[in-house]
This record gives structure tokens, sequence and C-alpha cells, in this order.
């Protein structure tokens, strides 16, 4: 039997590095297909014996394109960790911080990398499915908007964390200064112009995607359609809330099957392996893990914006629940199936972000001077979770008496996917070559079923116990082999 190989290496329009192994039979029909990330960070390893307090500057360096969401995650751990609850404006601060970031984050994935497939066309020339082509498409005006949302919502990230990028400002407590009022009203400022940003984004979206017959046909297709299980954070009325509340869990038909505390993430969450990559698949503990298929007794779960709109009961402001019920009535109710429709729900939460920060830029003990609390407990164990922009993202910490670490655990936002992320790329291949016909086109349209989930793979890829092989092959002058080593290094 003769089987084909088609490799897609790499994947394109993403954070970190990846490739895509498809093998057809002798018909050409996909027999099966491979996700696989090369990249291994050892944080989980590199971390241990060092000061617990050091983590917030550490983490943030696991990956360039969501530090803060680290800093948060992590700042909130040695909360935990030292027993300690934040000020209220702290809490607060953190908050704005983060919701600029969010902004920053889903613009950089609509409109540079999820985007263009849409906006551009699935199947147009490789060379035009980039962010230069969307401002061909929709203007050069949409281009500076584009630019300056992301430059004015860093400079506000950047007065709040200390830096543009790898924030330093995150303590175990609170943060470690305030902010005065005219910076305050330089939020506001900005956080004013992200709601206008978020409502003209998803007008965008109406005219260009939801008024083209194909791409709504695309969407709602049976391609990139699957019923799973979906994650995300609440707050205490279940609207979408990114940086604190509880986690919680929908089955397939949109029930509630689980809801929990952040520090009860292991009674809820395990994690499988498979040998030919380096990813850790998160399942639901309750169910078991049952492989790479979908349905209701499948312990696999998504994790994305259109996870957290499906496993919310709404949005916490006026302007994203509106668009929050827009989004539900078009495609046919709660919860929606259809994982392209990740690219529309990422744009609502891109506006509740914008509003959120309005909202707390408006807040008057937001220049409070009163930003931490000094901890005084022993540590012991610390867990902290922030609804990250791929998903939910907990770090969980162990210390000695002195605060030195011994354990220290990942969950990252896209380790939540690696397992429908796997499961949405063999589907989609599989729907879409038959009989060996395979164009650019197809392939981009296979890379889509990743993509949707704007996966960050530079920090979401850990090694299960910690090691990874090193293999050495020696060539002789003609070409032969000579020798060849293998071992593992830890």
């Amino acid at each position: 039997m003769t089987t084909q190989r088609i490799t897609i290496d790499p994947i394109t329009r993403l954070e970190g590095h990846g490739k895509i192994e498809i093998f057809l039979d002798e018909q050409g029909e996909v027999k099966n297909t491979y996700f696989q990330v090369p990249e291994l960070r050892g944080f989980e390893v590199f971390c241990l014996g060092r000061p617990a307090e050091e983590m917030p500057r550490i983490t943030n360096r696991i990956c360039g394109v969501c530090p803060e969401a680290h800093h948060m995650a992590a700042a909130k751990a040695l909360d935990d960790l030292y027993k300690v609850d934040p000020p209220s404006a702290a809490k607060k601060l953190r908050e704005l911080f983060y919701s600029a970031f969010y902004v920053t984050d889903h613009t950089t994935h609509f409109y540079a990398l999820g985007g263009p497939d849409f906006v551009v066309g699935p199947d147009a020339p490789a060379a035009e499915r980039n962010i230069l082509g969307v401002i061909a498409k929709v203007g050069k005006e949409a281009g500076l908007k584009v630019i300056n949302t992301r430059k004015h919502n860093h400079e506000v990230i950047k007065i709040i964390g200390g830096r543009a990028v790898h924030p330093v400002a995150g303590l175990p407590g609170g943060m470690s200064k305030a902010i005065n009022e005219e910076e305050r009203q330089f939020m506001e400022k900005v956080a004013r112009d992200n709601v206008e940003f978020g409502l003209w984004s998803l007008q965008i979206f109406r005219d260009i995607v939801l008024a083209n017959k194909a791409y709504v046909d695309l969407i709602v297709g049976d391609t990139y359609t699957q019923q799973t299980y979906y994650m995300g954070l609440v707050d205490q009325n279940n609207k979408v809330n990114f940086y604190d509340g509880m986690i919680r869990v929908v089955d397939p038909d949109g029930k509630e099957f689980a809801k929990y505390r952040a520090q009860d993430y292991t009674e809820h969450i395990a994690e499988h392996v498979e040998p030919y990559a380096y990813l850790k698949y998160p399942y639901l503990k309750k169910i078991g893990w049952k492989g790479f298929t979908d349905g209701k007794d499948s312990g696999m779960y998504a994790c994305t914006p259109l996870s957290r709109l499906n496993a919310a009961d709404g949005m916490a402001t006026p302007k994203a629940q509106e668009a929050y019920e827009e989004m539900f009535k078009t495609l046919g109710g709660k919860p929606v199936h259809h994982t392209l429709a990740t690219h529309w729900a990422r744009l609502i939460e891109l506006l509740y972000a914008a509003e959120r920060m309005l909202e707390l830029a408006t807040d008057e003990e937001i220049t409070s001077p009163n930003v931490r609390t000094i901890p005084t407990e022993t540590p012991t164990v610390g867990i902290g979770t922030v609804e990250a922009p791929r998903g939910t993202l907990t770090h969980h910490y162990e210390t000695d008496e002195n605060g030195i670490l011994t354990k220290v655990n990942l969950i990252v936002g896209t380790t939540n996917n690696f397992a429908p992320i796997t499961y949405t790329i063999k589907k989609a291949a599989s729907s879409l070559i038959h009989a060996g016909n395979v164009t650019d086109g197809i392939l981009n349209m296979v890379e889509m079923a990743f993509r949707s989930y704007d996966p960050c793979f530079s920090c979401a890829t850990h090694s299960l116990p910690g090691q990874m092989p090193l293999e050495v092959v020696i060539f002789g002058p003609d070409g032969t082999v000579v020798d060849h080593r293998e071992q593992y290094t830890t």
C-alpha cells in the first residue's frame, strides 16, 4: 500500500513554530494527520530553586506576545501563595492594565493573523494573505487605526506595568506603583478610542465577512464544526471576565458541567501526552481521555473567545452584550460549535475589554495610592488564574518555608486547546482533500483550522518528564553515515 505524505512546515500566521503532517491513502483520501510543535520550553523546570517573588518577572519571558497574561497569573498566584488580599485599587489597576493588553492582542490576531483569511480570502495568493493585504482591501486608514490602537494601548501597559513588554509592576499583594490623574486622563481617552475601534472592527466584520455568503457558508459548514465542552472565567453573574472569577465549563448542549475555583483545578483537569509531540493535552478528569474525538463522551474541551462566550451567560458591558446577542441570534443560538466563529467572538471580546477599560479608567478609586498589602504569611502553595486571550491560564507554585520554589506547573492558554486543535485540523483536512487534490488554497484552509484558536506555541509546549532527545549523525566525505549517537538530556 502506497501512502502519500504532505507536510505543511512551517505553519503560518501564529506565534511560535509548528508543522502539520498529512498522510493520504492509495485513493488520495486523508488517512491521518499529525500536528507537531518542535519547540520545548523548560520554565516549569528551570524556575525551581528560585524565589517565588521572581515569577512575575521570569514567566512573562515565556512569550513576547502575551507577557501581560503570565505577569498577572503569576502575581495572582503569589497573592494566593502568601495568603494576601491586594487593596481594591490594586485589583482595579491590574484589570485596567489587563484590559489594555486584551485590546492590543485581539487587534493583532484579527488584522494580522486570522483576519486575512476572510478580509483577503482563504484562497487568495499567499503573498496577499497578510496585514498588507488587509490594508489594501479595507484602506490605508484602517492600517493607521490598527497601528495607533496598538501604540496607545502599549503606552498604557508601559505606564502601569513599568515596561511596554515584559512588565514588572505586579507584586504579591498588589502593584509596585499607583497612577496619577494625568495618566488616568490619558487612559480614559485611550479607552474611549478603543470602544470606537471595537465597534468599527465589528462593522468591518459585518460588511466583509457576514455580507459574503461564501464566507458565511464556510463558517457554518461542517468542515470547521465540532461539538465539545467549553471553558472560561465568569464573574458572580456568570458574565465573561478576563481577570478574575470562577472557571465554568459547559457541555456540548450548553449546560453547566462544572464551576470551580482556580485552586481546585487539579480536581477537574488532567493532562495526557503523545509520543510524537512536546505538547500536553489537558482533558476533563470526570470524563477521561478518549482520544481526539468530540461529543459528550469525550473529555476534550476548548478554551477560546468563542468558548468563553459559550460558557458565559453574557457580557458585563452593554455594547458587548448587544454584539453577543447578535452573534448567537445570527448563528442559531447557544452554544455555537462553528470554530471559525471564534474570529467574531474575538471582536466582541475586544469591545468588552474596551468598555471595561473605560469603566476602570473613570473609577474614582483608580488613582488611589493604596495599591499594595505587604505579605506576612509563610508561603506554601499558590495558584493563580486569568483568562489569557488564548484560554484559561493557570500558574501553580509550591515553595518551602523560605519561599523557594519546589514545584511549578503551568497550564497555558493554548495548552488547553491542543486536543481540539488536533481534532479540528484532521477534520478540516479530511473534508477538504479528496483524490489527492491538494492546492495552496486547500492547505491554507487546513491551516485556518488551527488559526481560529490564535495558538501561541512559544509558551505552551512542555514535555513530561521534561526531557528532549539529542541526536547526532556523523557523515563521511562521501555522504555515508559513519556513526550515529542518541541520548536524552534533561
